[in-house]
């Protein structure tokens, strides 16, 4: 009982500290950190509930660690205002951007970036396509994506491959 109190209170303070304005960096409250904590608690109190005994400590230590994987991953992926940064450079360089120049976006509340580059301008049934190079970087690690995108009536550019 007392150890489903504790688990209980870890994850109210978790939950508590993510609503604190987020900070990029080594931030204490990050996503990533908030995400492990939460992660990792939700996965001790799972793990709480299998068995008695030594299973039941195993099921918490196996649970917590679980947790805490899923919790940092989830974290640590883009958010909406990440979405949003990408989303305005993207549609702007896909727009206005000659072929070859790089267009970069940040979110300074988390840190994580990207560019976009067009690589090619062509026709495909009459509509304006568009190749394009991008990069996003999340927790000093770099991904890099080629994508097709083709200009829609309303003047907004979709990914099309």
């Amino acid at each position: 009982m007392k150890l489903k109190k504790i688990i209980a209170a870890l994850m109210i303070v978790s939950m508590t500290a993510a609503c604190q304005q987020q900070g990029g960096g080594n931030n204490l409250f990050s996503k990533e950190n908030i995400g492990t904590l939460t992660g990792a608690a939700g996965g001790a109190w799972a793990g709480s509930n299998v068995g008695k005994g030594k299973g039941q400590i195993v099921g918490i230590a196996a649970g917590t660690l679980l947790g805490a994987v899923i919790g940092k991953s989830i974290g640590s992926s883009l958010d909406k205002a990440d979405m949003a940064y990408y989303h305005q450079t993207s549609q702007n360089s896909l727009e206005n951007a000659p072929v070859g120049q790089t267009s970069s976006w940040v979110n300074p509340d988390t840190g994580h970036s990207g560019t976009v580059t067009p690589t090619k301008t062509f026709q495909s049934n009459g509509t304006y396509c568009r190749e394009y190079r991008q990069t996003v970087n999340i927790g000093g690690k770099q991904e890099q994506a080629y994508g097709t995108a083709c200009r829609q009536p309303d003047g907004s550019w979709q990914i099309k491959e």
